[in-house]
């Protein structure tokens, strides 16, 4: 909690004095009606019963109790007024932070914990501040004066108090040993619940192809059972907290009835004493059951805080330079013994790889499965960094360039097409707003997306839906492609970009990419040898090795693996004759 107060700002901590002051009105309010209402009893009581006396102190009761009710309010609102202004605050610095996390972060807390820890544990916090800081303040300061008023006024009662006092703070105690632990585990339930949901939505089609509802169900179920079962258990434990409280207070209620009336009747202890001691040590209870109240909040927010904290304080694998560098030349590409392993990887992805790619050439990369083709190219727009070796784009080290600089200078399409909702339009001018129409028209031409955009009666304006659930792979691709041509970088990253595509559109694609960017480079990885043949240099992978390089004729005669990808796809003589 003490670091995620450091991300308070200058109104917050207005809003968080505020508040205080707010709350010790209120407590000054709540603490000075027991000796009034003993003066009265004590007015009721006594030789004089001055009836302007029971009146003037009646009233100024009255004016109390208004008082406090606006206190009551006003802390109400500036608590929840702090915990809407810093829980936003607080999304949006953790959504930064997640935006700049390298691809190894994001795998290391997972997709799902990060949005649960973005949304869930948040809103943990959200509950204490909304609630549980007004209770923190108020409690002690309530308690420590009743105390205080209590101590003067009878040992035997003072006792008795305390005799309560202890009983419920060991009740809370325990209660707190309990359930503590099982507050950490119930939110990585919720990750895991989040996750297998999320599996769930993004593999439907695949769930219902292979009938395996039930098996999914049953998945669910497992982590769903053992999260009901967990709430269940911190819940059962709180709930007895109630009623435990309840019993306590009414007991040290008539306990106090019982030792005061026995102390008035031996003349040890006064009528109004006896008032405002009851009203003393009902505080003193109430100030404990509102602790209790917050000890339900606080250990859960206590651990959100620190999943929260966890994301906030994780340092970036891949960080901007102190002196950033500019290059003169464009369109350059050059990998020199380039080694490559994940950041918990045993063994190298990649190993000794070196190649250049000049401005307006098509550079293909072709291998094996786990051949290691996507790792290669995620290491141009520094998704991540190399283990050996250097990556020069323009003749300058991509560690050397800010990241936002870097990735200006590269149009990425991903392995998955990836849409985003909103509409066409929104998606081919995704981070972009100086896209004129007709470059949108231009990019989509080329892309060979043009005629099912026009099939749309909205056309650029149709809407597409989270993830492109309502367009084909075919479309998405295009889509994506469009997105890069839009962009007009100087280098091109396909990543198995054209898998999608049936034939004779992937060839009019390639032939309209291809004459778009004469004067920008080119790297596509590709599974089809139809998609590579007409490249300048194609790079052929072998268990993170290259073992081949050169143009599509020259490989055939020298490169084994090459000519084992290539036979498995064309007869002889449809190589021979491929351009």
């Amino acid at each position: 909690m003490t670091k995620i107060f450091r991300l308070f700002r200058l109104h917050e901590w207005i809003l968080f004095s505020l508040m205080l002051i707010a709350v010790i009105g209120q407590v000054a309010c709540t603490l000075t009606l027991p000796d009034y209402m003993s003066d009265i009893v004590a007015d009721i009581t006594g030789a004089s019963k001055s009836a302007s006396r029971i009146w003037r102190d009646g009233l100024i009761m009255v004016g109390i109790a208004g008082l406090n009710a606006l206190c009551a309010m006003i802390s109400n609102l500036l608590s929840a007024k702090l915990s809407a202004d810093f829980t936003a605050h607080l999304r949006e610095i953790v959504f930064k932070k997640v935006e700049s996390f390298s691809m190894e972060e994001i795998n290391r807390f997972s997709t799902a914990s990060l949005i649960t820890r973005s949304t869930n544990d948040i809103q943990q916090i959200a509950n204490v501040f909304s609630m549980g800081f007004k209770f923190l303040l108020m409690c002690p300061l309530m308690a420590t004066y009743a105390i205080i008023k209590i101590i003067g006024k009878s040992h035997e009662l003072s006792l008795v108090t305390a005799g309560g006092v202890l009983l419920l703070a060991i009740f809370i105690a325990v209660a707190f040993v309990l359930v503590m632990p099982k507050f950490k585990f119930i939110q990585r339930l919720v990750d895991k619940t989040n996750s297998v949901m999320r599996e769930n939505l993004i593999g439907l089609r695949v769930i219902r192809a292979y009938n395996a509802e039930q098996y999914q169900e049953k998945k669910f179920e497992k982590i769903n059972n053992e999260l009901t079962s967990t709430s269940l258990f911190i819940n059962r434990i709180m709930t007895l907290m109630d009623p435990l409280m309840m019993f306590i207070q009414n007991g040290l209620n008539l306990t106090i009835m019982w030792f005061g009336a026995y102390l008035i009747n031996k003349n040890a202890l006064s009528l109004p004493v006896m008032t405002a001691f009851s009203m003393y040590a009902t505080h003193v209870i109430m100030s404990f059951m509102f602790i209790t109240v917050v000890s339900v909040m606080f250990p859960r927010a206590i651990v959100s805080a620190k999943r929260v904290s966890e994301i906030l304080d994780s340092k970036n694998l891949i960080l901007d330079p102190e002196d950033p560098k500019q290059a003169s030349t464009k369109g350059c590409v050059e990998f020199k013994n380039v080694s490559f392993k994940f950041h918990d990887g045993s063994s190298n992805v990649l190993s000794n790889i070196s190649f250049s790619a000049s401005k307006g050439e098509t550079v293909a990369i072709v291998g094996g499965t786990g051949s290691g083709k996507s790792a290669l190219i995620n290491l141009i727009p520094r998704f991540y960094d190399v283990t050996e070796g250097e990556v020069l784009v323009d003749g300058v080290n991509v560690k050397d360039y800010r990241q936002a600089d870097l990735r200006d200078k590269i149009g990425y399409v991903s392995q998955k097409a990836i849409m985003f909702s909103g509409t066409i339009r929104s998606n081919v001018t995704f981070g972009s707003d100086d896209i004129s129409e007709a470059e949108i028209k231009k990019a989509t031409e080329i892309a060979q997306a043009s005629e099912f955009i026009s099939q749309r009666q909205e056309g650029l304006d149709a809407h597409t839906a989270q993830g492109g659930a309502n367009l084909s792979g075919g479309q998405k691709q295009r889509l994506s492609i469009a997105r890069a041509i839009a962009k007009n970088p100087e280098i091109y990253i396909f990543d198995d970009s054209f898998s999608a595509l049936d034939y004779k559109t992937d060839k009019l694609l390639r032939k309209a990419l291809k004459n778009y960017t004469t004067e920008a480079t080119s790297i596509i990885v590709a599974q089809r040898i139809g998609t590579v043949v007409g490249a300048d240099k194609i790079l052929v992978l072998d268990e993170g090795r290259l073992v081949g390089m050169g143009t599509h004729s020259e490989l055939l005669k020298s490169c084994e693996v090459y000519r084992q990808i290539a036979y498995s796809q064309l007869s002889k003589e449809e190589l021979e004759n491929a351009t």
